[in-house]
């Protein structure tokens, strides 16, 4: 046999060093987990890439650069992919199995990245984006799910913790590819196009690699999961493991008649089931209320807002902010199956709620304390003069850099004073050749946000809900989710859970540009603060706790559960009888 894991005791102190042992102990569990977790890297490189390009985009298509709704169309339609391919995701995980489902969102994502990269107008983009966002949908909740079930126990989060970590190095990885191509010809394409790349290495990879153990035994197919199960588990342990799925499977079949009809009513009846989907789908819409997706997907637009005109600079101080996402999902490996689910959930909300604190502060006084408009430096070229600076009159003395930047009529820019970029500048009408001329008088340009003292406060705030976010919010509801369900509803229910989530990202990512610019950015961030301390009261009350469980011993908990507020104390599992003792 190759490997195997031991259990013991101590399941919460060990896990991470049995994670780590598996390189040489079973390296054909981490094969599982790594080949299936480049779906999560194909996740996080769209996320991350889509923000860099667009800075790029906009260059290259000026109805793109003067419409906000087609920016957020370019991003979302992505999501609106995500959907539709997070739905259809899960019947074809529960029909066709998991490994069929990662080579399908496989080809989707390939597909689109050619049509990106290839992409006269914007229209074809956004069909290239559709075709990405179907494959990215049905790989982010199918790769967590294969992986889970094909994960001992004891070390199941901190595999799953793997899949969260290639997402957040796929964004990494997205903005060293946007820096390194940011002087290259066809800049936005070449880092819409090598997105194709990883598909096409998972395509290959999964070729090599078995259907998941549980689905094959759920679809008649003992001996074939028996194999698989016997190269995961320790001889001592398969046996029970084994006896404990065929009890799963024999309990469905004895409940509903079948096991190959999916009843949708019995599902909803289920108190197991829609007790899990409630913490399941809950998790999944306050991932995305909490706001993540929009550092992710406009983190150099946030950057710029906080006062740093040039795309290199917002581009190279994203992908510190990216760095630190990374580094937060290695967070998340070593302590999901030592401190547990629920505690990491309830830490990482609470410094995402002082993070998005810091930034509503920052952005309130950045947009309070804007730069004066000089009639003088403004008017000395009148024929840049922007439209409604001349229209306001007398009124000229109010306006501020935020009042230039908002103005209706034409879209109009900042030029910064040469005495400095604090001091009161020029209000110009915003285009190339003003940008130029602005340039070269040694100013800074500004269109997305004002010069400010505050800037480094914003970076602050930003890297600070980042490295709060990503070892909890950002990775456990995927591990959650993965976990939760009967076997008989897991593809389902998870399918559910996905599509709650990219719907929460699209009506994120698509309204997020509109709400900064109708309320401002300070006010946005408010609500995003406001929507997780709800979040923080929702984990509190409806998660349960998870860690080191039998996934067939996770449907029992939710039957008998109760409201657990104390989250902090540990609870005593008791030792499951005979044929359900953990494996």
């Amino acid at each position: 046999m190759e490997g195997g894991i031991i259990h013991g005791g101590g399941a919460d102190e060990s896990a991470f060093r049995e994670c780590f042992s598996l390189t040489w102990k079973n390296p054909y569990v981490l094969r599982l987990a790594f080949s299936a977790g480049i779906g999560g890297l194909l996740f996080g490189y769209d996320t991350g890439v889509i923000s860099g390009a667009l800075l790029y985009i906009r260059d290259d298509f000026k109805s793109v650069d003067k419409n906000t709704w087609l920016q957020e169309m370019i991003v979302s339609m992505a999501v609106a992919g995500a959907i539709v391919g997070a739905a259809i995701g899960g019947w074809a995980n529960d029909r066709f199995g998991r490994r069929s489902a990662i080579l399908m969102a496989d080809f989707l994502f390939l597909l689109g990245a050619i049509i990106m990269a290839a992409a006269p107008n914007p229209s074809l983009l956004v069909v290239g984006r559709v075709f990405v966002g179907l494959g990215v949908g049905m790989a982010s909740m199918t790769a967590p799910l294969y992986i889970s079930e094909a994960s001992p126990a004891k070390i199941r989060g901190a595999l799953v913790s793997t899949n969260g970590f290639l997402i957040t190095g796929g964004q990494f990885l997205s903005y060293l590819i946007n820096l390194a191509f940011t002087d290259v010809t066809g800049t936005w394409r070449w880092m819409l196009g090598i997105a194709g790349l990883p598909a096409l290495l998972q395509f290959i990879l999964m070729f090599s690699l078995p259907e998941s153990p549980r689905w094959l035994y759920r679809k008649g197919r003992e001996e074939e999961a028996k194999a698989i199960l016997r190269r995961i588990y320790s001889s001592e342990d398969v046996e029970q493991e084994i006896r404990a799925l065929q009890d799963s499977v024999e309990t469905e079949i004895l409940e509903e008649g079948s096991s190959e009809k999916i009843n949708m009513i019995k599902l909803c009846k289920a108190k197991t089931v829609r007790r899990g989907l409630i913490a399941g789908v809950g998790l999944q819409v306050f991932q995305q209320f909490v706001g993540i997706n929009t550092v992710m997907y406009y983190s150099p637009t946030i950057v710029q807002l906080a006062g740093f005109a040039s795309n290199r600079t917002a581009l190279l101080l994203s992908l510190v902010n990216a760095g630190l996402n990374a580094f937060g999902s290695i967070i998340s490996i070593y302590f999901i199956d030592r401190t547990g689910r629920k505690k990491l959930l309830i830490i990482s909300l609470f410094g995402v709620i002082i993070s998005l604190g810091i930034l509503t502060g920052v952005f309130y006084e950045a947009a309070t304390h804007a730069p004066a408009i000089s009639s003088l430096e403004t008017q000395w070229f009148n024929n840049l003069t922007c439209p409604d600076y001349n229209k306001s009159g007398m009124n000229t003395n109010a306006w501020d850099c935020m009042t230039c930047l908002k103005a209706s009529s034409t879209s109009c820019g900042f030029c910064s004073s040469p005495n400095g970029k604090e001091q009161p500048g020029a209000c110009w009408i915003s285009n190339d050749s003003v940008k130029d001329l602005c340039h070269k008088e040694n100013r800074l340009w500004y269109t997305r946000g004002c010069p400010s003292n505050f800037g480094w406060f914003a970076l602050l705030g930003l890297g600070l809900y980042i490295i709060f976010f990503s070892p909890g919010m950002g990775t456990v509801p995927w591990i959650v989710n993965s976990e939760i369900y009967p076997l008989r509803f897991r593809g389902v229910c998870g399918g559910i859970a996905a599509t709650a989530n990219w719907i929460s990202n699209l009506i994120v990512a698509q309204s997020f540009l509109s709400l900064t610019e109708a309320i401002g950015t300070s006010w946005t961030f408010l609500i995003f603060g406001v929507i997780s301390v709800i979040a923080l009261f929702f984990v509190v009350v409806c998660v349960p706790e998870t860690k080191g469980m039998p996934m067939e011993e996770i449907e029992k908990m939710l039957e008998g559960r109760t409201m657990e507020f104390m989250f902090w104390k540990k609870t005593s599992t008791k030792p499951v009888e005979k044929h359900n003792q953990s494996a």
